[in-house]
């Protein structure tokens, strides 16, 4: 694994260093994120149809290296401030992609109720989770994304938000998978 994701990331850094153009250096995203918005791996974010602030912000957490993640940090780096604004931009005009995850079941539906009802997510997701401005739209993200996500909150692995941190600190591991059903499915 450790091979193949060293791999993708001397092909993205040679093809960012090559990328003139906003829509060269958004192809580059592709390899990951996906060409039609699905990204392959489903633990990698959907970013197509994302709010422009959230993507902004996540670029310039990872080229700060206050988020972590060992393909994103250095591809960061290379962009501009003009370029992080630019991509989150052109990806905030795509179409959010439809992808073909589950409903939550029943059990799963009710807890993610009961765990907003305690811990507020749409108080900033809004009501549709849909967020807005520098705020993640998180219904019908991919699932293993929202699970690993919520887990690394959790445990801290992913800081540069530590009020997640705190909130998913406020319910339980079986919370957050039924949360994640919920949101998938949504």
């Amino acid at each position: 694994m450790l091979r193949l994701m060293t791999a993708i990331l001397l092909v993205c850094l040679s093809a960012t260093a090559r990328a003139q153009s906003i829509e060269e250096k958004a192809n580059v995203c592709g390899a990951c994120h996906g060409e039609d918005g699905i990204p392959q791996d489903k633990a990698f974010p959907i970013i197509w149809g994302q709010h422009a602030g959230y993507l902004y912000l996540q670029l310039r957490d990872f080229q700060k290296g206050v988020r972590k993640n060992e393909i994103m940090q250095p591809i960061a780096e290379g962009l501009t401030k003009d370029d992080m604004m630019a991509l989150a931009e052109y990806f905030e005009k795509k179409q959010w992609p439809k992808l073909p995850q589950a409903a939550a079941s029943g059990a799963d539906a009710a807890t993610a109720k009961r765990v907003n009802g305690s811990i507020g997510c749409t108080g900033c997701h809004l009501d549709q989770y849909q967020g807005d401005g520098s705020i993640a739209r998180i219904a019908g993200q991919n699932h293993d994304y929202l699970l690993k996500t919520m887990l690394d909150f959790r445990t801290r692995d992913r800081a540069n938000n530590p009020g997640m941190s705190d909130l998913m600190n406020a319910a339980s591991e079986d919370d957050l998978k039924a949360m994640a059903a919920y949101l998938a499915g949504f």
